[in-house]
């Protein structure tokens, strides 16, 4: 396979002619990254803002394991027909339309798709909501014995399922968007579902409780997720045309592709799966501790792997569809250096301040102590593995660049399944926190042979992407104890379980680890740190002075 690309290459007439069209795609890519980042970290908060909100209102009760459960069959749904992949599978496809100047046939694959896919969605929805019963006590069994807990999962399950027909149509429009090279009302999306759960909450939570963040759901995903991407998508040129041409070449490839993702089980849906599965059996309250760590270490995986993945993934699409495989192959590997030598220091100093995170996030209303407890140590179990989650969205991208979805699939696949035993082991041992380890390990198994078998499919050299990731780790190591040791000093002079104290803990401690991280990169070869800290310096700088420093 590696002979055919490197020869479609050869022939595309790309070599020798690579620095400058790389450097400005890494540009582009920069670009579009910032945006998603911007987006990803703006969502981000307000999901801890919501997350807060549920916090105050339920604690980690039994009524948020309800609504946490509630999302499993959706997501599953939402699995089963691609929503989470449909810029993976779509854009190669479409790209290929536009370098090949026949666009018009491009937005009549797009049509194909939508209306096929959305008719065969709405029947599952259908039979999903009448079957809720069953299906709820399949992937919660500890529940199953638990009536109230129980009947509260199926009828939120049922509120939230309609919302996945909006993720799906919102899926497509802004894998269009993003094949277009338009990034900024996709990247709008998750910030108003976030309001729309926030909203909701607000709204209804007074008289439904918990219940209010279901509709908060459905609102959310019908404005941000559909109503915003059709406008996004119109003003991208799109041209659709209802369509049932089952027939179309195309339409047999993006099943195809399709098909071992939807086979195969994928990190964020075994995690996902996981959390809820094994912590319905560990008592109340365990799925909602769970969940809390999750979305909070998430952060730094959304900031540092999904932004940076959908934001590579149309240009290194393109550079495929080019024949420029070299380039493309150099791409990922410069960008999974930048982003994760930085996910890794800040993974490290989470997992210090994890305990002042968890009390300046949620320690207020029906959220205990004991509730602190258990999602502090599910956060540090969880961010063990945080970068390699982070890794893992970006060398996935490089398989699906090249059109290939069958492979990543059954390897990542085998990985999640190897992974099983460790989660019951780690259950066993530690509880709710080995659940969360049991991710960790299970993404570093993941991310490990996906870059391995990568490289060799690609005759890459992954040896400088390990080196510069193995330094990141050993400037960062240091630097946590020494920020654990600022911690510890705070801890003999004032309360650090106050709100106001974890918040003096995080700035102090993060402060120290900043410092040293800056000062001692370029010492231990982490150029990427001193990259992107000039390059912030620089954006900071009053325009006058870049001027001046010109000359």
């Amino acid at each position: 396979m590696s002979k055919n690309l490197h020869k479609r290459e050869n022939e595309s007439g790309q070599t020798g002619k690579k620095s400058g069209p790389l450097k400005s795609l890494g540009g582009k890519i920069g670009a579009a990254s910032l945006i998603m980042m911007g987006s990803i970290f703006l969502s981000r908060v307000l999901g801890q803002v919501r997350q807060s909100y549920i916090a105050y209102v339920g604690g980690a009760s039994v009524d948020v394991d309800a609504y946490t459960i509630a999302f499993q069959i959706p997501d599953m749904l939402n699995h089963i027909v691609a929503g989470g992949f449909l810029s993976v599978t779509f854009i190669p496809i479409f790209a290929a339309y536009l370098e090949s100047d026949r666009e018009s046939e491009g937005w009549r694959i797009m049509s194909i798709i939508m209306t096929v896919s959305t008719a065969f969605l709405l029947v599952m929805i259908a039979v999903s909501m009448w079957a809720a019963p069953s299906l709820v006590s399949w992937v919660a069994p500890g529940i199953s014995d638990d009536p109230y807990t129980l009947a509260k999962a199926i009828h939120m399950t049922r509120i939230i399922l309609p919302a996945q027909a909006f993720f799906f149509i919102g899926g497509i429009l802004m894998a269009v968007q993003y094949a277009k090279g338009q990034f900024l009302i996709p990247s709008l999306a998750p910030l108003i579902y976030n309001l729309g759960i926030i909203v909701g909450g607000m709204a209804f939570s007074v008289q439904l409780g918990v219940e209010g963040f279901s509709w908060g759901v459905l609102i959310g995903a019908f404005v941000g997720q559909f109503l915003l991407q059709v406008v996004g998508a119109l003003r991208a040129g799109m041209r659709y045309r209802p369509s049932f041409a089952l027939l179309h070449p195309d339409f047999g490839k993006f099943l195809w592709r399709t098909f071992p993702l939807v086979m195969g089980v994928s990190m964020t849906f075994s995690m996902e799966f996981f959390f809820k599965f094994f912590g319905s059996m560990l008592g109340k309250g365990t799925v909602s501790a769970l969940n809390y760590s999750l979305r909070t270490g998430m952060l730094l995986v959304a900031l540092f792997g999904q932004a940076a993945g959908v934001a590579s993934f149309p240009f290194l699409a393109r550079l495929f569809a080019k024949g420029d495989i070299s380039g493309m192959v150099k791409t990922l590997d410069s960008t999974i250096r930048r982003f994760i030598c930085l996910a890794i220091p800040a993974s490290v100093l989470m997992m210090v301040t994890a305990r002042e995170v968890v009390v300046i996030l949620f320690r207020h209303g029906a959220f205990t102590e004991a509730d602190v407890s258990a999602t502090t140590l599910a956060l540090q179990a969880f961010l063990t593995g945080a970068f390699a989650m982070a890794a893992l969205n970006l060398v996935v991208r490089g398989f699906y660049a090249t059109r290939s979805t069958w492979l990543p699939a059954a390897l990542g696949s085998a990985a999640v399944l190897a992974s099983i035993p460790l989660y019951v082991l780690f259950m066993d041992l530690f509880g709710g926190p080995g659940v969360a380890l049991g991710v960790a390990v299970s993404a570093l198994m993941q991310g490990l042979l996906l870059y391995t078998v990568w490289n060799r499919r690609m005759n890459n050299r992954g040896a400088p992407t390990y080196l510069a990731l193995g330094r990141a780790l050993l400037l960062t190591l240091p630097l946590g104890l020494a920020a654990w040791g600022v911690r510890w000093g705070l801890s003999l002079v004032m309360n650090i379980d106050s709100f106001w104290g974890a918040v003096v803990v995080c700035l102090v401690a993060g402060l120290v680890f900043l410092i040293g991280l800056v000062s001692l990169a370029d010492l231990f070869g982490v150029h990427e740190i001193t990259q992107v800290w000039q390059r912030l310096m620089g954006m900071l700088r009053p325009k006058a002075n870049q001027e001046e420093s010109r000359f």
